[in-house]
């Protein structure tokens, strides 16, 4: 079956967070999808509006099966059904594991550049952000181990929040990475927090690993959360689910859930991951293939055409890391002109910590619009340097 991946949506006008700009801008930087979803789940979701009663709803024994399907015959990790907690999003059960899980004042580690809203979690609730910066040699990122383990034994840090894979780098932790840092959280007493919202979005042949699948240290010491949601395009359904094999951790982790009011489901948010997980592979699969032949098409086009920059290499995610550190001037100021001097608006790595000189470009929509979106940084570069001349 063929998808139209190619064919431009217009989202103006229908209180699109990505698309409320201006007309002559091109909005490339939050984390959605340019595609409609798979039209098994669009079905699904109009065949329940049709029903016309839209009530409290609970999870079915379908919604579990789904999930524990999907993780086992995907992903080689047999899930029980007890383990899985409904939630409305991964970053609403990230603040609440954050407010659950550790006292105010306490540490949670992450390793930078990392996902930003990590950041609101933690100190919008009173935390402290301790960061072990990734290294990067110039071709990918590294964890610096020595860092990490120092920042670990600290006795106030007391989680560890992991992006797996990592955004906005777009890297997949290997088996013994993961084994690595869960070894270290359970000698250092450091509970972790995996964020696997991007899992399913890799370079076709290339396959994540789920951290608590490692070994019984990560199984034991870990809360996992996971969603549909980026995958398929289905953001604003407003589902997720965290993944807890022990059994305190789990009690724990659900009550603060149901305390913070964010483990009921909306009718949709109940139905589409079944038929994301149930009827969606082939969309998945030809959506990757979409996804990495822009991926290519960028950085082909990048190392022919744009002088002074490169994209970071990546088997995971959407979303293209810019190394712009040899264009003269500033980050932030870089990604401002480019907006207003182009209209095309990406993400500024310093948003993400420990990313000043990189910018982050999201490649989920049509070619054109990626071709586009080249051709607007292409002729900004010039420009912006021309600028930064006369100010001095």
């Amino acid at each position: 079956m063929e998808f139209q991946f190619n064919n431009i949506i217009d989202r103006r006008n229908t209180d699109s967070m990505k698309w409320d700009v201006k007309p002559n801008e091109l909005p490339m930087w939050v984390a959605d999808m340019d595609f409609q979803p798979a039209p098994q789940i669009r079905s699904c979701m109009i065949e329940r509006a049709k029903h016309g009663v839209f009530g409290y709803t609970q999870v079915s024994d379908e919604w579990y099966q789904a999930y524990q399907t999907w993780w086992g015959k995907r992903h080689g990790f047999e899930i029980q059904k007890d383990w899985l907690v409904f939630c409305t999003g991964i970053v609403p059960a990230i603040s609440s594991v954050v407010r659950k899980m550790t006292t105010v004042g306490e540490n949670v580690l992450v390793m930078t550049p990392v996902y930003n809203i990590f950041f609101n979690s933690i100190l919008n609730n009173g935390r402290h952000v301790l960061e072990s910066g990734l290294k990067y040699d110039g071709k990918e990122y590294h964890i610096d181990f020595d860092d990490l383990e120092e920042k670990l034994s600290n006795p106030q840090t007391t989680l560890l929040i992991l992006c797996n894979p990592h955004n906005p780098i777009g890297k997949i932790w290997d088996r013994e990475t993961l084994e690595r840092i869960g070894d270290l959280c359970r000698k250092h007493h450091v509970l972790v927090l995996s964020d696997e919202i991007h899992c399913d979005l890799t370079e076709p042949g290339w396959e994540y690993t789920p951290f608590a699948s490692v070994s019984e240290n990560c199984r034991r010491n870990s809360i996992t959360c996971v969603a549909p949601t980026k995958a398929f395009n289905l953001a604003g359904i407003q589902t997720a689910a965290v993944i807890v094999p022990e059994d305190n951790l789990r009690h724990k982790v659900s009550r603060g859930l149901h305390t913070d009011e964010v483990a009921e489901p909306n009718v949709f948010a109940a139905a589409a991951p079944i038929a994301a997980f149930t009827c969606g592979r082939e969309w998945l699969d030809a959506l990757r293939e979409y996804l990495w032949e822009n991926r290519r098409f960028a950085e082909d086009y990048i190392k022919r055409e744009i002088k002074g920059i490169s994209a970071v290499s990546a088997r995971a995610t959407y979303l293209l890391w810019l190394d712009c550190r040899n264009i003269i001037g500033n980050g932030t100021e870089f990604c401002r002109f480019i907006r207003s001097h182009s209209g095309l608006y990406l993400s500024d790595g310093n948003e993400y910590r420990n990313g000043e000189g990189f910018l982050r470009m999201n490649l989920a929509c049509p070619r054109k619009q990626v071709e586009d979106g080249l051709k607007r940084l292409k002729e900004s570069v010039p420009a912006y340097e021309a600028w930064v001349c006369r100010q001095c």
